[in-house]
């Protein structure tokens, strides 16, 4: 048997294991503290959780302002796309019911003349009275005769009768078919009034465009920011210049040479790519509010909206497609390492891989990407290099 100190011995070690406390002494102030800080961790950490959801959604919200631009460009390509659709399909239907009015007309004119071949026989048929006929065909010399008034009688009744006949379903058909394409043309007038509805949002939209360009060239913040993204997109034009490059010199070894001039030994004759007049030069531009400077690789053209593209050499399109802040651009390898770059389009009449001439249209002119008005952006380089296009092509009279 364990004696009085063994006892109270056992008992003193199991108060002091960690867990065992006796019903009064349950609460630790230790235990306490650290729950209470665990709490205060959990609940920072969800605080932690929100900002971050919250500052996503900003994020979200203030996306980039040059997709903000290609988003409403290319809703609006898309609507002046299917309003031009409607538009073609109403003057065709135009002309349809123009020929078909013509027909109707020409038609009448021919059944009034044959109303008053009819109107005369009536009339003779109402002189003559009932027996009118009859006298026709009593009066013949001879049964021979009688024959043949009889049988050019019943040719003249059956002729007549066809003629009315004929002009009264002829008149229902075409009337009918002229209310179809009435009809056809109303829906087309209402759709083109709808496209022209979401024209006007798409306007809408565009007018935030311009608004975004106003902070761009009036906020110095946003200027910069919008700066950042074009070196980025500028960033991946070069790299995509430098893939195409690696392209062309991995296969320049299985390629014939060039006939004739290549367009290296063109400089200072090379055809425009726009008639439009030259707003922007090639080199260090300085921003006029903001002092800073930015270089450009290219220059710009303004022209009418929907004026040719055309491309100023030989060459094949190597890129066909939307770029961040270029709008739809289009890019073509002249061989020999140079390339050309077509920037802002309205629409590409080109696409990768295909074969073009030189001054042979590629696009239409239009106001996508990081522009507010109708304008062509043009580079043209050399082994990745950015060269004056002013320079290269033909002084203009």
């Amino acid at each position: 048997m364990m004696g009085t100190y063994g006892v109270a011995l056992l008992i003193a070690l199991l108060l002091s294991v960690p867990g065992i406390a006796s019903p009064g002494e349950r609460s630790d102030p230790l235990a306490e503290k650290i729950r209470k800080e665990q709490e205060a961790l959990e609940k920072l950490k969800g605080e932690i959780k929100e900002k971050k959801r919250k500052s996503g959604e900003v994020q979200r919200k203030e996306a980039s302002i040059l997709q903000s631009i290609e988003d409403v460009d290319h809703q609006l390509k898309s609507r002046r796309e299917g309003l031009a659709r409607v538009t073609a399909k109403l003057k065709h239907k135009d002309r349809e019911v123009e020929v078909t009015n013509s027909a109707v007309s020409r038609l009448r004119d021919r059944i009034e003349e044959r109303q008053g071949s009819i109107r005369s026989r009536l009339r003779v048929m109402y002189k003559e009275g009932p027996a009118g006929d009859m006298k026709l065909v009593l009066g013949a010399r001879d049964s021979q005769e009688l024959l043949s008034r009889y049988a050019m009688l019943r040719w003249i009744s059956r002729r007549e009768f066809q003629l009315l006949e004929g002009y009264r379903v002829d008149l229902n058909q075409l009337e009918s078919t002229n209310a179809r394409l009435q009809q056809v043309r109303g829906e087309l007038v209402s759709y083109q009034r709808e496209i022209a509805l979401e024209l006007g949002k798409v306007r809408v939209e565009r007018a935030k465009k311009d608004g975004l360009l106003s902070r761009v060239r009036s906020e110095k913040v946003v200027y910069e920011r919008v700066v950042d993204e074009l070196e980025k997109s500028a960033q991946r034009l070069e790299a995509l210049l430098r893939e195409f490059e690696g392209r062309r010199k991995a296969t320049a070894a299985f390629r014939p040479e060039a006939l004739g001039e290549g367009l290296g030994r063109l400089k200072g004759r090379l055809g425009w790519p726009s008639d439009g007049q030259v707003v922007a030069l090639f080199g260090r531009q300085k921003h006029p509010k903001f002092e800073t400077y930015v270089q450009r690789k290219g220059i710009e053209i303004r022209a009418t909206q929907g004026s040719v593209i055309r491309s100023v050499f030989d060459g094949v399109v190597a890129f066909a497609d939307w770029m961040r802040g270029y709008g739809l651009l289009a890019i073509i390898d002249h061989g020999e390492g140079y390339f050309t770059l077509y920037a802002h389009a309205s629409k590409l009449l080109v696409n990768v891989g295909d074969g073009v001439r030189g001054n042979q249209p590629i696009g239409e002119i239009g106001d996508t990407g990081l522009t507010g008005q109708s304008t062509l952006y043009f580079e043209l380089r050399q082994g990745g290099e950015a060269m004056d296009p002013l320079a290269w092509l033909a002084r203009r009279r």
